[in-house]
């Protein structure tokens, strides 16, 4: 029997339409601003940690097999079916930009949109849909 902790879930993938609608805005806004750049790390950011906890959540819970790193988490869910396989590589290139905005901050360039933004709202949506549908899969309602 498995322990999947469903609030705590679903808290985490309530969050994935707030920084999908942070990203579309700032894409149509984007004038290279100081706030604008701050906000786009913050999104980026939101979002990384949200898959990556999610990811946590389900390889606990689901008892699947333990993650050495960030992408690892993304791999492992990948193999699980978790989400169709042409969002790993997104996937992958989101978690990859931890490191560059929690440790290497000071080097992220602010004033540019950066590639990601364009991508992520499509890539999380259809995650977070994914997601919800392995959960009504693996566990019913």
């Amino acid at each position: 029997m498995y322990y999947v902790n469903r609030e705590q879930l679903n808290v985490r993938l309530q969050v994935i339409p707030e920084v999908v609608e942070a990203l579309v805005l700032l894409q149509q806004s984007w004038d290279g601003s100081l706030l604008q750049g701050l906000a786009q790390e913050r999104a980026i950011h939101l979002a990384i940690e949200a898959v990556t906890d999610i990811g946590s959540y389900l390889i606990d819970g689901f008892i699947m097999r333990d993650a050495s790193s960030y992408e690892d988490i993304v791999t492992i869910i990948a193999g699980e079916d978790v989400f169709p396989a042409e969002l790993q590589e997104s996937l992958l290139e989101l978690v990859r930009l931890r490191k560059p905005l929690v440790q290497d901050y000071f080097e992220w360039t602010r004033g540019e949109l950066h590639p990601m933004t364009a991508v992520l709202p499509k890539t999380l949506a259809s995650f977070k849909s994914a997601v919800e549908s392995y959960l009504v899969r693996e566990l019913g309602k």
